[in-house]
């Protein structure tokens, strides 16, 4: 009898302690009463506001449509188009041509730029155009000749050339550019200085970084502002009525004023504007979706379906259908990283010599008097605590940084200048990108460009600095996938890849333009603990092909089982240089051993 009390104790005990099936429960789902009152309200009104305007007879409606598709009207709009058309094209190119001018390195540039801003944006527009309809006053004829000579060429009537078209184009073109040019401006800013330097490692001129990297990603911060100056420009056409240009506004006033019927002309100038408006704003939406390939770490959903998901309320599920992130890859069963051939092919290339470097900024002394000496084929880390100037150092290879005195050169060719006799004569920046394109670099913090597929980051390079076809380039660039492991991965953004992928890749991107010397700024600095070792095998592996590589590291351990040469650096001073059993073992300078001792 107390066995079976116990037992039945026993049972209550586990059934009060047992997890509670709650899949026969029905779910009643949370009220918001209060929302179904503001949402009837907000009908309510609309629908009253409808109402009154439909049915009041004061409105005009049947004079509204009997104008609307007139044809004054219609010409009217047709020239509004034209005007907003073109003068958004040419304004946002006018735009666009300033902005890079202000942020360029030249001073005539940037400030012949602030100072067009500055005056058009000080100009109200109706001044701006009643300006120029009256340049026929203070210059009579356009002469087309050699300035300052008696020289002419050809001669017009500049009222002739002026008509009233012409200058609402001209004055609507010049305003807008001046607006446009800080909207521009403020995307280019928005990029990373990461992209910049990135571009700059590879090589790429100035126009291929500004057209392909930089515009690109600016465009998310410059299209909400650039629509909004575009939908603004297409209402300040009305402004050309002191023009007598008959354009949309204006029509419809000559109509009004003829009629009496304001408020129903009003009506189809107004809705007329809401079309153009709606349109515009459409646009808008797919161009931004356009640019938004890359940014978001799932795959924006096209216009098309995306407005049918609006429309029948399945966005959710529409959504859901976008790919999903990337997961970390596996290395296993990948092509070899570098094959015998590579290894002999490299032998003797890629010797560094660092003389008498220092660099400052203002009163900070970044490199003090460096000298280093790698040579071809061999794997030197840098090590060193923070701020002793070991990235600086690994600019300056690649002229990325441009010393204040002292030079680099790699295998006795000066990267930043020119040998001629006994002087040298410094570069332009074109021939320091093709110079620049033997010296590959791996940043901390990948700088892959997020608005191309992996693919598209590694043939970059090749086939816009070294003109290989884009054939060849892709084969280049599919090749090198296959060996670190991410073949499958070509179509892929990198935003949708781990850090380890995206470094691979980085390295991938490296590689594709075949360097002499490879740099790597703590290229597993930004990486989670367990993606260094997929980065770290790459290295190894790598360090095996007779590339010479410069290595800036935290990672002890792996400089120690890597490299041929450590460098220790403090204050932008090299302190130490020698063997990693001789730095490791037996430190020569005190402040190597003490370093060493807190970090082994």
């Amino acid at each position: 009898m107390a066995y079976a009390e116990e037992a039945l104790d026993a049972l209550n005990f586990s059934k009060a302690n047992s997890p509670e099936d709650y899949s026969r429960y029905r779910v009643v789902p949370a009220r918001h009463p209060w929302r179904v009152v503001g949402t009837a309200s907000a009908v309510l009104i609309v629908a009253a506001t409808f109402y009154s305007i439909l049915t009041n007879p004061r409105w005009g409606w049947d004079v509204f449509a009997r104008f609307f598709f007139s044809e004054p009207v219609l010409v009217g709009l047709g020239r509004t188009l034209l005007l907003t058309v073109l003068a958004s094209a040419l304004g946002f190119l006018l735009g666009g041509l300033l902005a890079f001018a202000r942020v360029s390195k030249s001073p005539l540039l940037s400030s012949i730029s602030w100072a067009y801003i500055w005056f058009l944006r000080s100009i109200p527009l109706i001044v701006l155009l009643l300006v120029l309809n009256n340049l026929g006053y203070l210059y009579p004829t356009a002469d087309i000749g050699i300035p300052f000579t008696s020289i002419l060429f050809a001669q017009y009537n500049t009222v002739e050339i002026l008509s009233p078209f012409m200058v609402g184009l001209i004055g609507l073109s010049l305003n807008q550019a001046a607006f446009s040019a800080e909207i521009i401006r403020g995307g280019i800013l928005s990029v990373d200085q990461g992209q910049h330097e990135a571009a700059a490692a590879l090589g790429l001129s100035r126009w291929r970084q500004a057209l392909n990297i930089v515009l690109p990603q600016a465009m998310r911060a410059i299209l909400p502002s650039g629509f909004n100056e575009i939908i603004g420009l297409a209402k300040s056409t009305s402004m050309v009525y002191v023009l007598a240009l008959p354009e949309l506004f204006y029509t419809v006033q000559v109509i009004y004023r003829r009629n009496l019927e304001v408020i129903p002309l009003l009506m189809v100038a107004t809705v007329w504007y809401l079309i153009i408006m709606s349109v515009l704003s459409f646009i808008q939406i797919g161009i931004e979706r356009r640019f938004s390939k890359g940014a978001l770490r799932t795959a924006p959903q096209s216009f098309g379906l995306a407005a049918l998901a609006f429309v029948t309320g399945r966005g959710a599920g529409a959504a859901s259908r976008t790919p999903r992130p990337i997961a970390a890859g596996s290395q296993h069963d990948r092509k070899p990283l570098v094959t015998p051939g590579e290894r002999l092919a490299r032998k003797d290339v890629g010797r560094v010599h660092i003389q008498s470097v220092s660099k400052r900024y203002g009163a900070l002394t970044v490199l003090d008097d460096v000298n280093l000496d790698i040579a071809p084929g061999t794997v030197t880390a840098i090590l060193g605590p923070s701020g002793a100037g070991k990235s600086t150092l690994l600019r300056t290879i690649n002229h990325l940084e441009r010393a204040d005195a002292g030079y680099v050169s790699v295998d006795g060719e000066l990267i930043g200048y020119e040998r001629k006799g006994h002087i040298l004569h410094e570069l332009k920046e074109h021939a320091i990108r093709r110079r620049r394109s033997s010296v590959g670099m791996v940043f901390q913090n990948f700088n892959l460009f997020p608005h191309l597929t992996v693919l598209e980051n590694i043939i970059e390079a090749p086939v816009s600095v070294q003109n290989v076809s884009r054939t060849g380039a892709i084969e280049i660039a599919s090749d090198l996938l296959a060996r670190i492991g991410l073949g499958e991965k070509a179509d892929a953004y990198p935003r949708h890849l781990s850090g380890g992928q995206q470094q691979r890749v980085a390295i991938a991107r490296a590689l594709a333009l075949k360097p002499k010397v490879l740099l790597f700024d703590e290229p597993t600095s930004a990486l989670d603990p367990e993606l260094v070792g997929e980065v770290l095998d790459v290295i190894k592996e790598l360090a095996s092909s007779g590339t010479t590589m410069v290595i800036v590291t935290h990672e002890v351990g792996f400089a120690r089982e890597v490299a041929d040469t450590i460098v220790f650096m403090e204050s932008g001073r090299i302190l130490e240089v020698g063997t990693p059993d001789r730095v490791f073992g037996a430190p020569a300078h005190p402040r190597t051993a003490a370093f060493l001792a807190k970090v082994l």
